[in-house]
């Protein structure tokens, strides 16, 4: 059973449901590849800009999911709905390495440890000298002249493009004529316009249409060399993606040509630190009230929730599958992860289950950025599994392979009602919050 059979359907789900059956859209479809839908049409059943708006792949309605569809906007009031694939996936370099850089001390009016939305992370990024270091890497130029020229909605123009119909590997045409499109940010050099579209967390895909309709439209409008590119910001670490589309004309031609990561130089944390944290852990028992062992591998958005949860109070699950981008499941997860630790707890309310932070919780955000992370570690360490696995990390100066943990796990829990496969999604688990 998939995802889409799990969960209650959404608002966005139910109306777009009955669009579809009004409109005969699955046979018009069938007859035309392709189906134009209006604003007006839309507004009958829903509010259109709550309608259309997908960043991420698992949140378009379950009916285009079933159905291999997805829908781009073709003027202010119009919309194409056909089988093909708007979104890229992001996949971020585990073997990356980071440029440091210091924040200026002289600047008041902005919280660098405290981002709170992608426009501030923009703002952070550039008054940091990110952007402008960002661009001499990218540019192999020593300290280019970076000014921050664009953002905020604007119309696209006229432009014509290709994109390719998955279920038969044509290409469609697609007209725009005046839709509108958002930069968060455009920086402009000598020779050079950078398009960024940021996000405030960790994601695994995005829309492309957010790159490629400003790449058009500035494209066609400058004289200059336009770069795309993807901003994610989470836990004081700036990732950035530099695309490139090998045929303007083509949505689907969008490849990733070099990443690059940047964070605020914190203060060190040292071997002695943490083998302080270690030595002194106390140990809990592994019965956590019926809390799932976790399976959510990365660690930093397990922060990011913490974070999110401190700035909202409380929500729901399906607001953070929302919020995030992605399936039910994984919000499943990370939440639970959080429960784990100690650091989430959920509250009844009179409609649904919401999530919220412990008092444990609630005191990361009354400490400094090092001490927030130690605290995590030791946080980690209080569970045996992380405490043997990490000794033994100390021990040989190397992290066990999934194999040896599952070994480990065996040998200090009972672990007989778990499938194997479980069993190894616990492992990697393991192996991700050591390293």
């Amino acid at each position: 059973m998939n995802d889409s059979e799990n969960i209650k359907l959404t608002k966005n789900d139910e109306a777009w449901k009955r669009i579809f059956d009004k409109y005969n859209i699955l046979e018009q479809l069938k007859t035309n590849g392709h189906f134009i839908i209006k604003s007006e049409q839309i507004n009958e059943f829903r509010e259109t800009r709550l309608m259309v708006k997908f960043d991420h792949k698992t949140t378009l309605p379950k009916i285009f999911k079933d159905n291999r569809l997805s829908i781009l906007p073709i003027s202010r009031c119009e919309y194409f709905i056909g089988h093909f694939d708007t979104h890229y996936k992001v996949d971020y370099d585990e073997e990356r390495s980071e440029t440091r850089v210091e924040f200026p001390s002289f600047i008041q009016t902005i919280d660098y440890t405290n981002i709170s939305s992608e426009s501030l992370a923009l703002h952070c990024a550039f008054n940091a000298g990110i952007i402008a270091a960002l661009l001499s890497d990218l540019l192999e130029i020593t300290e280019p002249l970076c000014y921050h020229t664009l953002f905020g909605r604007m119309s696209t123009g006229r432009f014509s493009f290709k994109i390719e119909n998955v279920l038969s590997n044509n290409l469609y045409n697609l007209s725009v004529d005046s839709s509108q499109c958002e930069i968060d940010g455009g920086f402009e050099t000598e020779d050079c316009l950078l398009i960024i579209e940021a996000k405030n967390r960790i994601v695994d895909d995005f829309l492309v249409r957010q790159l490629y309709y400003p790449y058009r439209l500035w494209k066609d409008k400058i004289s200059k060399k336009v770069i795309p590119a993807l901003m994610t910001y989470s836990d004081n670490l700036f990732s950035f993606f530099i695309y490139d589309f090998s045929n303007q004309e083509e949505y689907n031609s969008i490849k990733l040509v070099e990443e690059y990561h940047y964070s605020f130089s914190p203060e060190e944390i040292d071997t002695q630190e943490v083998s302080d944290i270690f030595n002194k852990v106390i140990i809990k028992e592994e019965s956590v009230d019926g809390v799932p062992f976790p399976q959510a591998n990365v660690f930093p958005r397990i922060i990011e929730l913490l974070s999110l949860l401190w700035k909202q109070e409380s929500l729901s699950k399906e607001e953070i599958s929302s919020y995030y981008g992605f399936a039910i499941r994984q919000a499943d997860y990370y939440s639970n992860a959080g429960k784990y630790l100690g650091l989430i707890i959920e509250n009844e309310s009179s409609s649904s289950t919401l999530l919220e932070l412990t008092d444990e919780g609630l005191s990361i955000f009354r400490r400094s950025y090092k001490e927030k992370i130690l605290f995590l570690i030791e946080k980690i360490l209080e569970h045996r599994i992380f405490y043997e696995v990490f000794n033994i990390s100390l021990i040989s100066g190397e992290i066990p392979t999934k194999e040896e943990i599952i070994e480990i796990m065996k040998e200090h829990f009972n672990l007989d009602h778990l499938s194997d496969k479980t069993i190894k999604r616990r492992s990697t688990t393991v192996k991700k919050w050591i390293e």
